[in-house]
């Protein structure tokens, strides 16, 4: 007499548990493969299945966990799915298979989460850029990318990698953030809000500058919805983030080149072809090369209310890269007339800045006023002042007004705005009448 099955093992090993179902399931795909349609559904009936198949009677958490594993493994991006599925993670960094990171409210940590080992991580980069046609290779070992949902990707491997290959991800926000959140959570002022929509209304040309993880494509994201929804609007970017609610929107993205190092389409490229498609605005997700001269040339020739980013950890300091990124441009142009680009295409600079207690902060509002001679006149109109660190470790300070009104408010009023003299702060008659500014 045969011996009877037992209703459930002696000892579970969860791992060759999920790896058999594993490949049950993917034999079953390859035999039959499914629209993504009902992908999900069939995965969890061949998961089901295969449960039944090994007669074991198998606790219901255990099921449930190495159901939800193997669905992250075939439909989602294996250990690292529940942090993307986590609202509060707005940051995934993998230094090799044994040291996975996220960010979460502005403090990084270490998670217990790991890989097996460098192939597996392999795997999950292969899957992000797939989709996409990009490559990753020993001849080309960086790419960017992005996941469905629109987080920015960036994965390095060996021989540029030397402890394993490595992946971050920015996570895109689901729910798009409002300026009203912002202004709960102290970024920004109302008053402040108020004045960098009326600028963009106005059709004022913008940088936002910071540094990484500041939040600047979050803000451009938020300033790029006050555009209305009657101009044509060009986004120009690495790897598509922007989400523009308006209808009448054209997204280009960059393209790498391919095996024989030819087809790359650079944002200099796309820059250049936006001003032939007839564009109201331009929004570039970010400078960081030759393209900044285009930038300023379409600023300067009518594209008036152009919107970017840059990497910079003040108002001067973004001065300073957006020369160097023109003169990387290859055009040989003197300092001074790059200068005067600059100072004529740019309005307003707003930098953006990640504290040391992990909040965001717009911390300063700058406009760019001119030319003294060789250097650039800039006038703070908004400014965070820090006063100190409470016993948490939060930054104590306030955004305050400087008192003064900018030069090009005649353009807002012209635009058929009016901001109350409180917006810039209440002794602004005064404080004015002191400086000898011309309104």
């Amino acid at each position: 007499m045969a011996a009877p099955i037992p209703s459930q093992p002696r000892s579970i090993n969860i791992e060759n548990l999920k790896a058999h179902i594993l490949q049950v399931i993917s034999r079953e795909l390859e035999s039959d493969p499914r629209t993504e349609d009902d992908r999900h559904g069939i995965v969890i009936q061949l998961i089901n299945q295969a449960f039944s198949d090994l007669k074991y009677n198998f606790p219901k958490t255990l099921k449930d966990q190495v159901t939800h594993d193997i669905l992250d493994e075939l439909l989602g991006f294996g250990p690292l799915q529940p942090f993307l599925d986590d609202p509060e993670i707005s940051e995934v960094m993998v230094n090799g298979p044994k040291k996975i990171y996220v960010e979460k409210r502005g403090k990084i940590t270490k998670t217990k989460v790991e890989f097996p080992n460098d192939d597996a991580v392999l795997h999950i980069i292969d899957k992000i850029i797939m989709p996409l046609g990009r490559r990753i290779d020993a001849d080309s070992p960086t790419v960017d990318a992005r996941l469905p949902d629109g987080s920015r990707v960036n994965a390095v491997i060996p021989p540029v990698a030397i402890d394993g290959p490595s992946i971050t991800i920015r996570k895109f926000q689901k729910d798009k953030l409002k300026m009203e959140e912002l202004i709960d959570l102290g970024t920004i002022t109302e008053g402040m809000a108020e004045f960098v929509k009326i600028c963009v209304l106005s059709r004022l040309n913008i940088i936002i500058s910071g540094g990484t993880g500041s939040g600047k494509t979050t803000f451009l994201n938020i300033l790029s919805g006050y555009i209305p929804s009657d101009e044509r609007i060009i986004t120009i970017e690495d790897a598509a983030e922007l989400k523009l609610q308006q209808d009448h929107v054209v997204r280009m993205e960059t393209k790498v080149a391919n095996t024989d190092g030819k087809g790359s389409v650079t944002i200099r490229d796309l820059v250049r072809n936006s001003l032939r498609m007839r564009p109201d605005r331009i929004v570039v997700g970010e400078v960081r090369g030759g393209e900044a001269l285009d930038m300023l040339q379409a600023m300067n020739t009518g594209h008036d209310g152009s919107l970017t980013t840059l990497h910079a950890n003040s108002p001067r300091d973004a001065l300073s890269r957006l020369e160097t990124m023109v003169l990387m441009a290859g055009m040989d142009l003197p300092l001074k007339v790059v200068r005067e680009q600059a100072a004529s295409a740019i309005d307003l600079i707003i930098q953006q800045s990640r504290l040391k207690d992990g909040s965001r902060k717009i911390t300063s509002i700058t406009e760019i006023c001119g030319m003294e001679g060789d250097t650039v006149v800039m006038t703070d109109i908004f400014k965070f002042q820090q006063t100190g660190v409470n016993e948490n470790g939060v930054v104590i300070g306030e955004l305050k007004p400087t008192g003064i009104r900018p030069l090009f408010y005649p353009r807002i009023e012209a635009a058929g705005f009016k901001l109350s003299p409180e917006v810039f702060g209440a002794n602004i008659g005064a404080m004015m009448a002191g400086s000898g500014r011309r309104r």
